[in-house]
C-alpha cells in the first residue's frame, strides 16, 4: 500500500475500526485518539457517545457537530450442530449485497473470518433461482465442523460481526473506497472542525460528538444532545448519491464532488429554515460549493437532536456516497474537505446574536 497522507491515515483508521450499534468501543477509541489533541476535554455519556468540548468564548452559545460511530453489521444469534453461524442484522441491509461476502466475527478470543452463505442456486428449482435469497435463509461459514469447535474458537451469541473491506484510494485519488463511511466520515469531519478551531478565536463552545446506535433509531443522539444541551446542532452523515447509472435526479439529488448536501427534508425532520439560510449564505459568501438534498425515507441524528429539551435548531449536512449499507462505499475527498471548511466558517460566525436571530427566524 502506498504511503498515506495524515488525513487519509485518519480516514483509514476510522473506517477500519469495527463498531456496530451497541459495540462502538473500537471506533470511539480511534476518534478519541484523533480529536483529543484539539479538545479541552473529552467525555462520554451513559450510552457511550463521545463528547469533545472546545471552548472559544466561555459563555458563548453551544454548537454541536455530530457524526455517528456505529456502522451497519450483524450479531451472532446461534451456532448449529455443524458449526454454521446464524445472525441478526443490526441496522438496515439489502439482501442482494450480502451473499458470498467476507465478514469478521469479533470474539473474546480474537477475530474469526467467515463468509456469508446460503443454499446454492444449482439445486434450487428454476422459479426459486429468480428470487433474491431472504436474509433469514443465510448463514456464516467459518470453516468449523461442529458447534463445539466454533465455541472453542470463542464464538458466542451476541458477538459482533462486521463486513471485511480494506480502505482503498482509487486510481482517481480523490475517490475513496471503504467500509463504514456511514458514518465515520461524519466523525472525521467533527475531528477536523475542532482541529481547524484549535488556534482560532470563535465566539462559542463547540462540541465534536461521535454518537452511538444511530443505525437502530438515532438513539445515541438523544442522550448526547441531552448531555450537551446545544443551542445549534449539525448532524453530518452520508447522503444517497444519484450519479450512478439508472438513477434519476428525482430519485436522488446528490452528486460526488459537487459539495456538501444541505438537507431540506427527511423522514426524521424538516430542516430549520433559519439555520439552512445562514449556512448557505456563508457558503455563497466564501464560494464553497454545495448542493441541496431531500430524502423521503431515512433520517440522521438531527431527527433526535432537534426535539431535545425545548427544541434545537438543527441541520443535516450530507456527503454524497455510493453503495451505502453494503461492504464498501465510495465518496469524494473534495466533498469531505469542503464540508469541514463550511462548518468551520459557519461556527466562526455563530455568536450569541447570530444564534438568537436563527432561533427565531
Amino acid at each position: 500500500m502506498t504511503q498515506l497522507d495524515p488525513t487519509l491515515t485518519m480516514l483509514k483508521d476510522l473506517t477500519d475500526a469495527k463498531a456496530i450499534p451497541g459495540n462502538e468501543k473500537e471506533a470511539r477509541e480511534v476518534m478519541t485518539k484523533y480529536i483529543e489533541p484539539y479538545a479541552d476535554e473529552v467525555t462520554t455519556d451513559g450510552l457511550g457517545s463521545l463528547v469533545a468540548k472546545k471552548v472559544g468564548e466561555e459563555n458563548g452559545p453551544k454548537i454541536m457537530v455530530a457524526g455517528h460511530l456505529d456502522e451497519v453489521g450483524f450479531m451472532v444469534t446461534r451456532i448449529d450442530d455443524k458449526g454454521f453461524v446464524y445472525f441478526q442484522t443490526v441496522g438496515g441491509w439489502w439482501s442482494q449485497v450480502m451473499l458470498a461476502q467476507r465478514v469478521t466475527i469479533v470474539t473474546s478470543k480474537g477475530e474469526i473470518t467467515g463468509i456469508m452463505g446460503s443454499k446454492p442456486p444449482h439445486i434450487l428449482p428454476p422459479e426459486a433461482r429468480k428470487k433474491p435469497v431472504e436474509i433469514k435463509d443465510m448463514f456464516i461459514d467459518i470453516g468449523a465442523s461442529t458447534r463445539e469447535e466454533a465455541t472453542e474458537w470463542g464464538i458466542r451469541p451476541g458477538d459482533m460481526v462486521v463486513p471485511h473491506f480494506e480502505f482503498t484510494v482509487m486510481n482517481n485519488p480523490k475517490m475513496l473506497l471503504a467500509k463504514a463511511w456511514d458514518n465515520r466520515i461524519g466523525c472525521a469531519i467533527a475531528i477536523d472542525v475542532l482541529k481547524n478551531l484549535k488556534n482560532e478565536k470563535h465566539p462559542n463552545v463547540v462540541y465534536g460528538v461521535g454518537t452511538v446506535q444511530e443505525e437502530v433509531g438515532l438513539r445515541g443522539a438523544k442522550t448526547a444532545a441531552f448531555k450537551v444541551q446545544p443551542d445549534i446542532a449539525f448532524a453530518v452523515d452520508v447522503g444517497i448519491a444519484g450519479d450512478t447509472p439508472g438513477v434519476t435526479e428525482k430519485e436522488a439529488m446528490g452528486k460526488l464532488g459537487k459539495g456538501p448536501g444541505i438537507v431540506l427534508y427527511d423522514a426524521s425532520m424538516v430542516s430549520h429554515k433559519g439555520l439552512r439560510d445562514f449556512i448557505t449564505n456563508v457558503a455563497d459568501e466564501l464560494e464553497i460549493p454545495y448542493q441541496f438534498d431531500a430524502m423521503a425515507g431515512g433520517g440522521t441524528d438531527s431527527g433526535s437532536i432537534h426535539v431535545t429539551a425545548n427544541g434545537v435548531p438543527a441541520l443535516s449536512i450530507t456527503i454524497a456516497t455510493r453503495y451505502i449499507h453494503s461492504h464498501a462505499a465510495l465518496l469524494h475527498r473534495d466533498d469531505y474537505e469542503n464540508t469541514v471548511k463550511l462548518i468551520t466558517e459557519v461556527i466562526k460566525r455563530l455568536d450569541r446574536e447570530a444564534v438568537n436571530n436563527i432561533t427565531f427566524d
